[in-house]
């Protein structure tokens, strides 16, 4: 018979444990402690070994994303530092390889964890192509399922296989373990992407800009080269914490957002680990998947150009392409 696991407050102090996560979480940080600690077995090993930057909620202030590790964080967290383009400054990420790492992030009311999709290493090579599946109001989550499973036709007539989870918020996550390059990965999301918008384009578009989506669900190609997901099994802040849990495909429209919570997950992490029990070898990347994407703008770098354009033809008086010049 094996060593029961320490208790988590022999690992790391824990404080003020009774205290509510944050207004509308129906948990406590003991909730969160526990609930991590629990789902740890399943939860680091999609962290393990990635630059992850947390979402972190103290008393009395508003959630903020944290990224680089605190200088008082102990000597014994594993870190790795990478130069921030944006800040123009080092970055020192936090690596959350341990069950003791992962209790102290708890501990610091570190709520969400979002590693990026390379490990240390290896930033050109991710190991998923994710697609973010964005419905355009609350209540919408019936439309992205729909969605998700217009993008796994396309992956399937492509010869991959994806995994889907919960966001955590109003959407859905469809993840494909993937071996390629950045450039090929990108490119073949915004490939599959643009195949799942054309097979609905009354339900699903690419389109970056919000006012142009209208009422259908957005398909979210950028997640890519530097980008960070919400894990799988991480918390939410959102009310009544739930986690971005995962589905079988065949359940997926029988589920909602509401169905995994930080409390309700804790019995389903006694359940079959589908996710990784399932989860396909990574996956060559289509030749002409990624031909067709590399064809297609990146849509934040789209949008970016033509806010600038718009802007431009506000101060000049000009109209805009296709505007009435009379």
């Amino acid at each position: 018979m094996g060593d029961r696991p320490s208790p988590p407050d022999e690992l790391v102090p824990l404080t003020n444990l009774d205290q509510p996560l944050f207004d509308g979480a129906d948990a406590t940080k003991r909730d969160l402690v526990d609930y991590l600690d629990l789902a740890r077995s399943r939860m680091l090993p999609e962290l393990a070994d990635r630059p992850l930057s947390v979402v972190r909620v103290l008393r009395g202030q508003r959630p903020f994303m944290q990224k680089n590790l605190p200088r008082y964080a102990p000597e014994w967290i594993a870190r790795t530092a990478m130069w921030a383009q944006t800040s123009q400054r080092e970055v020192h990420y936090p690596l959350c390889n341990d069950r003791r790492t992962l209790l102290w992030l708890a501990n610091q009311r570190a709520v969400e964890y979002h590693p990026t999709l390379f490990r240390v290493g290896h930033p050109d090579r991710p190991t998923h192509l994710v697609l973010d599946l964005d419905p355009p109001e609350p209540g919408g989550f019936g439309h992205a399922v729909r969605a998700a499973h217009l993008v796994r036709k396309v992956l399937a007539e492509a010869g991959l296989t994806g995994l889907v989870k919960t966001s955590g918020a109003k959407g859905l996550h469809v993840l494909v373990a993937v071996t390629a390059g950045h450039h090929e990965t990108a490119a073949a999301t915004r490939a599959v992407a643009a195949r799942a918008e054309r097979l609905d384009p009354a339900l699903a578009t690419t389109a970056f800009v919000r006012a142009e989506r209208g009422s259908r669900v957005f398909l979210d190609s950028t997640r890519a080269y530097g980008a960070t997901v919400a894990a799988v099994y991480s918390p939410r802040v959102r009310p009544g914490t739930p986690v971005s849990f995962p589905v079988w495909w065949e359940d997926l429209d029988q589920v909602g957002p509401a169905d995994f919570t930080i409390r309700s997950a804790m019995s389903l992490l006694a359940g079959d680990d589908a996710w990784s029990r399932h989860r396909p070898a990574p996956a060559t990347l289509p030749p002409d998947l990624v031909a067709e994407g590399a064809e297609i703008p990146v849509a934040r770098v789209q949008a970016m150009h033509e806010g600038k354009r718009r802007a431009r033809a506000r101060r000049t008086g000009d109209p805009a392409p296709g505007g009435d010049r009379s």
